[in-house]
């Protein structure tokens, strides 16, 4: 119980503080915001009042915070203007909020899964750079422009750069000491222990700070004095008549104004999209990695804009800025965002002189550090590494909303990230692949999860180029979705262009209401024609090249229901394995091979017996088999307890309680011999798995020679060739398996296909 206390008071003091740090950015932010959209310097206080206490008490997220927001200046002042008034404003952003709201409600947050993560990030570095190039000339005292202007042509003209040149001749020297020895005292407490994780947060530091620097330079006189202009201007209210004075009221009576309607749509859309966009990217910078709900956040978002009409708020989204100043300071849960806006409604009125005397360069300099992070080489680094795919979108996204705003930027960033997607699909919207199945070539084009109309042409392309007389397999057993004009493509080359050209089109995997049904058209398994026309040598290859495929995870595509019906009245195997019982060592699994196509015999260490050649010789003589295949593999339980007991005055029977064991371990003995004599293994040594593998290898070699000296019916068969009969070792640890005897091809030798 104390453990949960102690970890709840924790976050309790983690939220105050990044609540206090997030206050002292939130409150210029909102001045500066209000300033470039045109409107009453208190309606953006209202704003990130209701931003903080309303909307982080609905919203989901943890860490995010709301407020007014740079990126909607440009859009508020354009609406203030076309509606003529401030009060008609805000009857449209009621409506815009009561549509969020309807978005919320219907689900509409779902948009934000198609954000792309190269945008997001892209998003994330730009406002990091943004950042850092906009407060640059705040922390020396230059730069008279709004604080919440973030765009690349300031209102006066100029834009961030020709004001990064134009500080050098303009700057207060009082405002770029404070400047400095902020940014060094941050720097200080992020990188000296003690201060590190002391409980006192290094922005409030660099607040008290800036009061009383702002203090004793007023007794210094020129030129340390710090100008108004480069100070929180918070409006100061004579009394609380006057005060509600300051509150802009909704003119309900332009609700019949169609221009409010649209306003409040454009809006609601625009800021729904930057909410979402912000949610995402918030969501990246949080340390737990906790995922918000995003139609939670519209219905949050949406009572805030309703609620900041009706008092005389500018819109609120999630805004980044101060989002990510939360996640740096420390902010754990949502009672972070709530203190930073109760915070706003209880200062703004009772101490406004107070917050008037915080220096702009100190603000700056808590706001440098968190671009820093933002922008950090890191993320370039990794972002390139990812390839063009990523980089260039990313790139694209940081660079326009640099040289535009936030909102042209991430338009610009998104259309090229689409634009990317949409070339990606048109190079590579299917996966081909040429299978080698039983029956000759397939063509296995398998469908994305997504098939759209921008698929079409690919999709065209891959089946023109399946050859005439050739057989392609379409497989949509992975895909949700596939657009009506790719479904009517797929079904002409299956009814008219494919059988025209000799082409045997193969389906699988069609959802019921496309009207497909699976049908293949190819041979995946051994039949009777099959059997009859392959070689021993050709059945070989036949399994040299499965386990190759099976080796490098290239399995072919196969219907084993349709070969189970396929087989029920009749198999044609083409060969017959003898191996161990080993779980390890399925031999269909082993050289990829499907229902019908393999007699398996199976016996622990892969010896002979009466019943096991009366199999060999059923497969072979009867069956039809082609192949005699004898298959020993690494770390054998039964060869190593042969090794084990060989010579010891126990047998294996009477060590292991198992009765009938001796059966099968004194078989194995018989290749033992020679091996144990040479190098006297015993049950601690080291190399026992090594002498093992040699005697499981010396076992294939003489089961492949007793196979034809026991049975005069394989040996007849491979007399008249007509079978052959190979040895091989399967390696447990590789997957590799080595050819040791081919008898009955007209060799003998040792072969590696690994």
């Amino acid at each position: 119980m104390s453990t949960m206390n102690g970890g709840l008071s924790g976050t309790i003091l983690a939220d105050s503080k990044s609540g206090l740090v997030v206050f002292f950015v939130a409150l210029p932010l909102c001045l500066g915001i209000a300033l470039a959209s045109g409107a009453p310097l208190m309606s953006g206080l209202l704003a990130g009042i209701v931003g903080g206490t309303v909307v982080g008490l609905l919203s989901g997220s943890h860490t995010s915070v709301s407020g007014p927001a740079a990126g909607l200046s440009a859009v508020v002042a354009a609406q203030i203007l076309s509606l003529g008034s401030f009060s008609t404003f805000l009857m449209a952003l009621i409506v815009a909020g009561m549509i969020q709201i309807g978005l919320g409600l219907a689900k509409g947050g779902f948009i934000s899964e198609f954000f792309p993560s190269s945008v997001i990030k892209g998003l994330l570095a730009a406002i990091g750079v943004i950042i850092i190039l906009k407060q640059i000339p705040h922390l020396v005292g230059h730069d008279v422009d709004p604080e919440g202007e973030m765009s690349f042509i300031q209102p006066d003209l100029e834009t961030t750069f020709s004001e990064l040149f134009r500080m050098f001749g303009d700057y207060q020297l009082g405002a770029a000491v404070v400047g400095l020895v902020s940014v060094a005292l941050l720097v200080l407490w992020d990188r000296w222990k003690p201060l590190k994780t002391s409980l006192f947060p290094a922005p409030v530091a660099v607040v008290l700070f800036g009061i009383g620097a702002v203090l004793w330079f007023e007794h210094l006189g020129e030129p340390w004095v710090i100008k108004p202009s480069h100070l929180v201007q918070v409006p100061v209210a004579g009394d609380v008549t006057e005060l509600f004075g300051l509150l802009p009221r909704p003119d309900f009576s332009q609700w019949m104004n169609p221009a409010v309607y649209t306003a409040g749509m454009t809006l609601a859309i625009v800021a729904s999209l930057e909410t979402l966009l912000n949610l995402k990217a918030v969501d990246r910078l949080d340390r737990q990695q906790r995922t918000s709900p995003p139609n939670q956040e519209l219905f949050a978002q949406g009572i805030g804009n309703v609620a900041c009409g009706l008092i005389g708020g500018l819109p609120i989204t999630s805004v980044i800025i101060r989002s990510s100043v939360n996640v740096n300071a420390g902010g754990k849960t949502k009672l972070a965002a709530i203190m930073h806006g109760t915070l706003l409604l209880v200062s703004v009125p009772l101490i406004p002189a107070w917050l008037n005397s915080i220096p702009l360069a100190c603000l700056a300099a808590i706001l440098l550090m968190t671009g820093i992070k933002l922008a950090s080489p890191a993320l370039m680094k990794q972002m390139w590494s990812e390839g063009r795919y990523q980089f260039i979108p990313f790139a694209a996204t940081l660079t326009a909303i640099v040289f535009t705003d936030l909102l042209i930027g991430i338009v610009i960033g998104l259309t090229v990230a689409v634009g990317f997607i949409l070339n990606s699909n048109m190079r590579r919207p299917v996966h081909r692949v040429v299978e080698q199945h039983l029956g000759g070539d397939v063509v296995h084009i398998e469908l994305a999860n997504q098939v759209s109309f921008l698929n079409r042409a690919a999709l065209s392309t891959a089946l023109n180029e399946v050859p005439r007389n050739g057989r392609v397999l379409l497989d949509a057993r992975s895909t949700d979705y596939i657009d009506p004009d790719v479904l009517d493509l797929i079904r002409d080359f299956k009814e008219a262009a494919g059988p025209a050209r000799g082409i045997d089109v193969s389906l699988i995997g069609f959802l019921n209401e496309y009207k497909f049904e699976d049908q293949i058209q190819y041979v995946d398994y051994s039949t009777r024609e099959l059997q009859a026309t392959l070689t021993p040598q050709q059945v070989l290859q036949i399994l040299k090249d499965g386990h190759e495929r099976a080796r490098t995870g290239r399995r072919l595509t196969r219907d084993f229901s349709r070969q189970v019906r396929a087989t029920a009245a009749a198999q044609h195997p083409l060969a017959v394995a003898l191996s161990c019982i080993d779980s390890r060592t399925p031999v269909e699994l082993i050289f990829d091979l499907g229902v019908g196509d393999i007699f398996s015999i199976r016996i622990a260490g892969n010896i002979t017996s009466r019943k096991v050649l009366a199999s060999a010789e059923y497969g072979c003589a009867v069956a039809g088999a082609k192949l005699l295949i004898v298959i020993g593999h690494t770390r054998c339980g039964a060869v190593s307890a042969a090794v084990k007991f060989l010579g010891s005055h126990l047998t294996a029977a009477e060590a292991t309680g198992c009765q009938h064991l001796d059966a099968i371990v004194n078989e194995i003995q018989r290749s033992a011999s020679g091996v144990a004599d040479r190098t006297a293994p015993d049950s601690s040594s080291p190399d026992v798995g090594t002498i093992a593998d040699a005697v499981a290898r010396e076992n294939v070699l003489r089961v492949v020679k007793e196979l034809r000296q026991q049975s005069r019916t394989l040996d007849h068969l491979v007399q008249e060739r007509r079978i052959a009969i190979v040895g091989a070792m399967y390696d447990i640890t590789t997957g590799d398996i080595e050819f040791l005897v081919e008898d009955g091809l007209g060799e003998t030798a040792l072969r590696n296909t690994g």
